[in-house]
């Protein structure tokens, strides 16, 4: 479809502005579907793949909408986990970076709910929120939504997935005054169908294939090895392919800090991230790591949704990942914005059978690599 400018929609100019500041000119597909639907009052159901401006897509129109002057919650994001429900409370802040007046906070575990309850006596518009969090501020009192007319699902289909069915329609069901519900999502489940059956009414369906246009350009290889050979064979690759800023995936938190540890040692700016650690730890890490104090991001799949920095150069599977969809989280961390990146995975020759299911599955063109004599990674000839 032909491209169009944000200047091409009838929005407030503080949002182009903002737009304009995030660096943002034409729209990618999703938000050419998404926006127009959703400032008329439409429920939308999207499927989309992951970086290709979602958050944009809903947050918009959930900007536009918004009235300042009534200082009740008016918007509710439901995400399933921290990183992304931050993340897109980072991305709703640089949306009303010119409308001050419009105040957005985010809800999660792991944090003083005392602390989140005074965040939000000081006032909020958009609450970003993940569901358990969100149930137990509610029955605490805490936090009232009698005024919320619009919510988003963001990645409805991993949230659902992640047992939060029940948790998501009570919440929706909390929500007396609900008059737009829409739902962005990789897949349409079966769950996802159901939501959408029992709470949206006559939604506009978007579908965003990842075609060439949409779909992040990423070169994605793969290396046979045995594992006390993958801290070498990364090494030699962040060398011949001047990779500077990078995160490597492990499939658990032992490894995580092992392969931190040894990179470390091998004099690169490193840190890992995991599920065991604290958030306010985890928080400092991806700052951090966003700000370019620490080069290489060490991280379980708990990275894998929700971080959107955009120069990312590589990411590395040390472990192969043991699902197919978390496979294509993982590459999506680079490739962002409309830069090219690179994915590599390390596996042994046991572990073949599982990217081959990989391959077959994401319809990945994953190509092998093996090292020549001079220690150089070459395709491999056939």
């Amino acid at each position: 479809m032909q491209q169009q400018s944000f200047s091409s929609l009838n929005i407030q100019p503080q949002i182009l502005q903002a737009v304009d500041a995030m660096g943002f000119r034409d729209m990618t597909e999703v938000q050419q579907k998404a926006i127009p639907p959703m400032l008329e009052g439409r429920d939308v159901i999207a499927k989309a793949p992951t970086g290709t401006g979602k958050t944009c897509a809903f947050g918009i129109p959930l900007i536009e909408q918004i009235d300042p002057a009534c200082s009740q919650i008016q918007a509710l994001i439901l995400a399933p986990t921290r990183e992304l429900a931050t993340q897109i409370c980072d991305d709703i802040c640089c949306l009303t970076r010119f409308l001050p007046e419009i105040k957005t906070v985010v809800v999660y575990g792991g944090q003083s709910m005392e602390r989140q309850k005074q965040q939000l006596k000081k006032g909020c518009h958009i609450l970003v929120a993940t569901p358990g969090r969100l149930l137990d501020l509610m029955q605490h009192r805490f936090v009232s939504l009698n005024s919320v007319c619009m919510a988003v699902l963001d990645e409805a289909d991993k949230m659902l997935d992640m047992g939060f069915y029940k948790d998501v329609r009570k919440i929706l069901d909390s929500l007396k005054n609900l008059k737009q519900m829409s739902m962005f999502s990789a897949t349409i489940s079966r769950e996802v169908m159901d939501i959408g059956w029992l709470y949206q009414r006559d939604a506009e369906e978007i579908t965003v294939l990842p075609v060439q246009e949409s779909e992040p350009k990423i070169d994605q290889y793969s290396i046979q090895c045995i594992g006390r050979e993958k801290i070498d064979i990364i090494l030699r690759l962040m060398k011949q392919f001047e990779v500077s800023r990078a995160i490597i995936f492990c499939n658990t938190i032992y490894t995580t800090g092992m392969v931190s540890e040894q990179l470390h040692a091998n004099g690169l700016n490193t840190a890992c991230l995991h599920g065991d650690m604290r958030q306010s730890e985890r928080n400092k890490i991806m700052e951090k790591y966003k700000t370019g104090k620490i080069d290489i991001l060490v991280a379980t799949d708990v990275a894998a949704r929700g971080i959107d920095v955009s120069d990312i150069q590589v990411v590395f599977n040390y472990d192969i990942s043991p699902e197919n969809d978390s496979y294509l989280h993982r590459i999506g961390r680079t490739g962002r914005a409309k830069k090219e990146g690179i994915s590599f995975i390390l596996h042994s020759k046991d572990e073949q059978k599982r990217l081959d299911s990989i391959i077959r599955y994401t319809k990945s063109n994953i190509l092998p690599l093996e090292m020549d004599g001079w220690g150089v990674f070459k395709k491999v000839s056939k």
